[in-house]
């Protein structure tokens, strides 16, 4: 084959993979039917393309002819999830008998247009009574624990190993946020995580023990408690004061009052989402407190200030980070992580020392973080240390 035809073919065939990695595509979406009441809702579209938030403008549905639709455009080709609200996360859709419903999913690979049907409101339902499944292990240190630095009050959740009362030894300490999800299925608002069967049945394998102390989240609080930068939208960051009471208040109180190994190479912060960001930051910041970093499906996009704010120090870099994401959760959740990751390795962070799992087709739930909870824990805690 002549030079010029091999050069005219990989011109050719650069063009084809450029045209396709440009594509974009329309998903419209019309509503067949919606609860009778309220009469005439505004309906919202939720979803990784709009970053999750309930009420966002942009994805307001259009009412026409008696029927809500909306239209989104351009879209990449790629796995897209989402759900209705009503502008807040206590009044999204639900099944006809209030249970919930798991995210809608669509694999875009061309103009697509779909009708769906909303069957009901949770916010129109009576609450429903859940059964606690919290193992015996678990117990609630205090309801009104105070937050000095917020001049608020928290639950604190404590989770102690099985043997803890007979065996006198001192534990490894994993500190986690929005404790509500993490024992209890009557606390969770989505489900739970079931850290304690995890770790219960992991003993009984033989692992290592330790103990997990849940801090509940904020509610209304939650966004600015968990991001540490001030942010047009949301107001006010709070997660410099939020991470210096994990550092400084919580965990000497812990330390007090429990049998912990208190040293930053068996203590740990691990949290998911807006958790996933308080807990890494918490851990740049304090790395003679925490010496070990959990981070599931981190929200770096609201924080981009993060990317400047790391700057190790040599014990930092012989700590360990566990970082982990569904490539279906967001348009930019893989590549914020992949980017924190390679700031860390060129901060000089050995690559032994940071794990980085990309998890095909997850989604962003308590769920998925329940399947790969273990996985975390085994390499921060139970796995040598290169």
């Amino acid at each position: 084959m002549s030079m010029k035809r091999k050069i005219f073919l990989f011109i050719t065939l650069l063009i084809i993979c450029s045209s396709s990695l440009a594509a974009q595509y329309r998903l419209s979406i019309y509503i067949k039917e919606i609860p009778d009441s309220p009469a005439d809702p505004h309906i919202f579209l939720a979803g990784n393309m709009n970053r999750w938030n309930p009420s966002d403008p942009s994805f307001q549905l259009k009412k026409r002819n008696n029927k809500f639709q909306i239209m989104l455009h351009p879209l990449k080709h790629g796995i897209y999830q989402f759900k209705f609200t009503r502008g807040s996360w206590k009044k999204v859709e639900c099944k006809y008998n209030s249970e919930d419903i798991p995210n809608r999913t669509i694999d875009l690979s061309s103009d697509t247009t779909i009708h769906l049907t909303i069957a009901g409101w949770e916010d129109h339902f009576p609450p429903v009574s859940k059964h606690h499944t919290m193992s015996p292990h678990v117990t609630i240190i205090d309801t009104d624990f105070a937050i000095p630095q917020l001049h608020r009050t928290r639950r604190i959740w404590a989770y102690l190993p099985p043997d803890y009362k007979t065996s006198g030894k001192r534990y490894p300490v994993l500190y986690m946020q929005d404790g509500q999800n993490l024992f209890d299925a009557a606390t969770s608002a989505y489900g739970e995580w079931g850290v304690d069967e995890i770790l219960d049945s992991l003993s009984q394998r033989g692992y290592p023990n330790i103990i997990v102390i849940g801090i509940d989240n904020g509610g209304d609080h939650r966004i600015n408690e968990y991001d540490p930068y001030n942010n047009q939208k949301y107001g006010k960051g709070e997660g410099k004061e939020y991470a210096t009471f994990l550092a400084n208040t919580l965990k000497p109180f812990i330390d007090k009052h429990f049998r912990t190994l208190p040293g930053p190479e068996n203590t740990g912060i691990a949290g998911s989402s807006m958790g996933g960001l308080i807990s890494f930051y918490t851990w740049l910041k304090y790395p003679d407190v925490f010496g070990k970093a959990s981070i599931f499906s981190p929200s770096f996009w609201i924080a981009p200030e993060i990317k400047n704010d790391i700057h190790l120090n040599d014990p930092q870099k012989a700590e360990k980070v566990f970082f982990i994401a569904g490539d279906a959760e967001s348009q930019t959740m893989v590549s914020d992580m992949k980017d924190i990751y390679n700031n860390l390795l060129h901060q000089g962070m050995p690559s032994p020392n940071i794990q980085l799992k990309v998890v095909p087709r997850a989604q962003h739930s308590e769920t998925y973080w329940h399947k790969e909870f273990p996985y975390a824990y085994v390499w921060l805690f139970a796995a040598p240390h290169e």
